[in-house]
């Protein structure tokens, strides 16, 4: 598989919290750096997402937002 992303982070699958529709997945992505993401429970079960599992965290985006305290 080829994606035009080019921030490709392949980790491990700490955690997948599990809701009605959709689930939130945790993968340590080296160091204990953790990216998370909400994708559809349809979509973890095709990929056979599982705990411990070996996945990528894909990140494509258009605009990064930064934020400080007041």
């Amino acid at each position: 598989m080829k994606l035009s992303a080019r921030n490709q982070f392949k980790g491990k699958i700490i955690d997948i919290q599990e809701g009605a529709v959709n689930g939130i997945v945790k993968i340590d992505i080296c160091g204990g750096n953790v990216m998370s993401a909400t994708i559809s429970m349809n979509a973890i079960r095709e990929l056979g997402l599982k705990v411990g599992g070996e996945a990528y965290a894909v990140v494509k985006a258009t605009s990064v937002m930064v934020g400080v305290d007041e």
